[in-house]
């Protein structure tokens, strides 16, 4: 039994290979490790500074969810994006995150969009700076934030092993063109959130999925020219 301090209970402490899990999937979402580059088990434990142990877990996860594959020699990489498989997942991200934006609308507090605005904040000034890494990061906290409040835990699930895919390319993106037309509708989204229009936020979230597939969707066919 967990230990009571002034009437509430002690935070369960998060495991070990749930944070090396964390950290690593991160490394992957907000491409510090780049598409088609390998690397080697090892190194990665010795980057996350952990055990062999959870390190293999976390990859064997990630391997599961199809954010890294397994190479030769006990490497491993994050996979390069077909066109076709950006298909798949233009399908999949513009079916199930609108969807869920439209969800969330009727359950935010103004306390919840006071925070995502400050979060778009934080995009508006990564893409003033050239500042990708942050970019990612909040564009990530943005979208679910925002569906996190749809209570729709299968679909979220999904909606985030998608983005563990999607995710790698968009750095590339990022890094051949910079962050000046990166994909940003969040104000049209945020004066939806506001009328408490369900259905502009999900046109919002519509149009911002496509902005990001669209432009690396160039990137996919300007690499193989």
């Amino acid at each position: 039994m967990e230990k009571l301090i002034d009437g509430g209970v002690l935070p369960r402490k998060i495991p070990t290979h749930e944070v090396i899990y964390c950290r690593l999937r991160d490394m992957v979402l907000f491409g510090q490790l780049k598409p088609g580059q390998p690397v080697t088990i090892q190194g990665l434990t010795a980057q996350l500074d952990a055990g062999m142990t959870p390190v293999r877990e976390a990859i064997r996860r990630l391997t599961a969810e199809g954010a890294l594959t397994l190479q030769g020699n006990r490497r491993v990489c994050v996979p390069d994006v077909a066109l076709t498989q950006l298909e798949e997942l233009a399908f999949a991200r513009l079916t199930l995150e609108p969807h869920l934006a439209s969800i969330a609308c009727s359950s935010l507090k103004k306390s919840d969009i006071i925070r995502l605005e400050k979060i778009d904040s934080e995009i508006n000034r990564a893409i003033d700076t050239g500042d990708v890494q942050r970019y990612l990061m909040n564009n990530y906290r943005f979208h679910f934030d925002l569906y996190e409040q749809a209570q729709s835990p299968i679909l979220l699930a999904i909606v985030h092993s998608l983005w563990l895919r999607f995710g790698p390319s968009l750095r590339v993106v990022c890094g051949r063109f910079g962050t000046s037309s990166l994909p940003d509708r969040h104000e049209e989204a945020l004066a939806a959130m506001h009328a408490g229009d369900a259905a502009a936020l999900a046109r919002a979230v519509e149009q911002d999925i496509r902005q990001g597939i669209e432009q690396v969707r160039q990137s996919i066919a300007t690499a193989n020219v």
